[in-house]
């Protein structure tokens, strides 16, 4: 498992991307889930498809 912090301008931390396997996690700040990525689809924290591709960066920079 892998995890990528994401920052805004200032450095400050925004969130996180947790990666296993089979499946991508954004995670807010306060480690709230976001959304997943999982078969090139993006989900919302209730399993809603809410787009084709990975756009988890910008559920976790929509998050603030």
């Amino acid at each position: 498992m892998s995890r990528q912090t994401i920052y805004d301008r200032n450095y400050q931390t925004l969130g996180y991307i947790e990666d296993d396997n089979d499946r991508a996690t954004a995670y807010d700040r306060n480690w709230n889930t976001l959304g997943y990525y999982e078969n090139g689809r993006t989900y919302d924290r209730n399993w809603q498809t809410i787009a084709e591709g990975n756009v988890l960066s910008a559920l976790i920079y929509n998050a603030q």
